[in-house]
């Protein structure tokens, strides 16, 4: 029911831009990484109340307040992604090992005197991969629906719309360059899928195709903190952080069906989205007891605003059997069609600009003498709130009322502790959890002038983080290892398809299973 109610309120916002991106899209660029130092990794991140760690200028930026000295430091990684898709009985496996550079940063501290109320004024900088999109993924097996259903959908939307493809098709026209064109459907007419009748677009294969999809993504987002911090008697904490992002995210894309007597088709496409956004972060820590080690942390960070490209260019080719009027036998034709070479030899390209949500953090701290700290943190970022703008600064209003409908507010809860065993060698752990950011019966749903063409989307479940580490404090060189393995669950669907006589029609669920182990190594000085 609430997928249906879902469907229905976008149909009614049919009336779109032509546009690629989507909420999905928004999605991948909110969420981040649990990534740093490997002593804020190995503390599952949870040091906002704590702080004194380079990487708390990313979560609460007071943390940088309570350095007395200087730092500088960076950090390595290896990480093993994994990927597990069940679907029919079958399971299928992909893994990707990468290693990375995750970390740089420095602090200076800059004394201002014993007896002064303001006691420090420090300032830093740090730069570390804020997300890793890389994920391989292939599912195969036979479905009870075609995406062909997809593709005459929407170009019988098209058709509502004003747009005939018949009509373009007839006058030799490029549908490829057409605003009001879907390249979807476009493509599914010019490979001979689906056939004009009665007033309406209408498949010309049977509906059990044997369907394989297979993706690859890879890229991430680079995040460039400014910091400055204060101390003020020994008590009160206060930090701003500016931050900068470097996004670059690119996927690649293929979906064949397969009918049996040679015929089939296959889709496939490659999309990109780049650009660059900035974002502010204040922060205060609080010792409200003078005497007592127990710190209080809130932060606050803006929303980051994005300035994006999507970038994309699809191809299908089909094999269908068609009647020869003029020599009364079928004949097996093969057609192909690249948006590229339909459009010069380039690309697509989509400018827009996005706003992510607001976050709020607050967070506790306490030590046990020179021994144990444990940290504690709570998070909240309504993923619904993201708004889509065209470059002029209009609402992309389609994009972002889509995104409320299948996004939520996301709850992240952060716990780490360290304990020391001799004042030189630590050892830590730390754990994670981020609720599911996509409401029940969530759907990945193209307007019918949609130059998107990958139909695929997965509602991602509840994130959980598991971490540990080590860590040694020399008199002026320090050493950190932690290991995280991240792990959730989606829904995955290669399409779904619009209302029939049984409401909304789509796939059996691919159930997938999404692992990252990653080890992290720092080294760093103080002085």
């Amino acid at each position: 029911m609430k997928k249906i109610i879902i469907v229905s309120a976008l149909v009614l916002l049919w009336t779109a831009g032509a546009n690629a991106q989507t909420a999905y899209d928004a999605a991948k660029l909110v969420s981040k990484d649990l990534n740093g130092t490997a002593r804020f990794v190995g503390m599952g991140g949870a040091m906002g109340a704590l702080g004194g760690d380079i990487s708390t200028m990313g979560t609460n930026p007071a943390g940088i307040g309570i350095y007395r000295s200087n730092d500088v430091m960076t950090s390595f990684s290896f990480s093993t992604y994994g990927t597990e898709s069940k679907y029919g009985g079958k399971t299928f496996d992909n893994n990707n090992n990468r290693w990375s550079y995750d970390n740089i940063g420095i602090v200076f501290a800059s004394k201002i005197g014993n007896h002064t109320p303001l006691r420090y004024v420090n300032f830093g900088f740090n730069y570390h991969r804020a997300k890793s999109f890389y994920k391989n993924m292939f599912m195969e097996g036979a479905l009870n629906y075609s995406q062909i259903d997809y593709m005459t959908g929407q170009a019988n939307g098209m058709l509502a719309n004003g747009v005939s493809l018949k009509e373009l098709s007839d006058n030799k026209l490029n549908p490829y360059s057409d605003n009001g064109v879907g390249w979807l459907g476009a493509l599914g007419w010019d490979g001979l899928l689906f056939d004009f009748k009665n007033g309406e677009y209408i498949g010309v294969l049977p509906q059990t195709p044997y369907s394989t999809f297979r993706s690859r993504e890879k890229g991430g987002i680079d995040q460039y903190d400014f910091n400055i911090a204060f101390n003020i008697s020994d008590r009160v904490y206060l930090g701003l952080t500016i931050g900068a992002y470097d996004v670059d995210y690119t996927k690649s894309y293929y979906y064949s069906e397969d009918y049996g007597d040679k015929q089939n088709y296959n889709i496939g496409s490659m999309n990109r989205i780049s650009g660059s956004g900035f974002d502010f972060k204040m922060g205060a820590i609080i010792r409200p007891f003078e005497d007592s080690p127990f710190r209080i942390g809130l932060a606050v960070h803006t929303p980051t605003f994005y300035r994006l490209t999507y970038t994309t260019s699809a191809y299908l080719e089909s094999n269908i059997w068609m009647h020869n009027n003029d020599t009364g036998k079928d004949e097996l034709l093969n057609s192909y069609f690249d948006t590229y070479k339909e459009l010069n030899n380039k690309d697509m390209n989509r400018e827009f600009r996005l706003k992510t949500p607001w976050k709020y953090n607050v967070s506790l701290g306490y030590t046990v003498g020179q021994n144990l700290a444990i940290g504690a943190e709570y998070e909240y970022e309504d993923y619904s709130s993201v708004k889509f703008r065209y470059p002029e600064g209009d609402k992309m209003e389609f994009e972002t009322n889509a995104a409320k409908m299948v996004m939520k507010g996301v709850n992240t809860f952060r716990i780490g502790a360290e304990y020391k065993v001799i004042p030189q060698f630590a050892f830590r752990l730390g754990y994670n959890y981020s609720s599911s950011i996509f409401k029940n019966g969530a759907i990945k749903y193209l307007p019918y002038n949609s130059v998107n063409t990958d139909t695929d989307f997965a509602n991602s479940k509840s994130l959980s983080n598991y971490t540990l580490g080590i860590g040694y404090r020399g008199t002026m060189i320090y050493a950190d290892l932690a290991y995280k393995f991240s792990s959730y669950k989606e829904d995955f669907y290669p399409f779904y398809n619009e209302f029939n006589d049984r409401g909304i029609v789509t796939p059996n669920v691919t159930k997938i299973t999404n692992t990252r182990s990653q080890v992290l190594f720092t080294l760093g000085m103080r002085f």
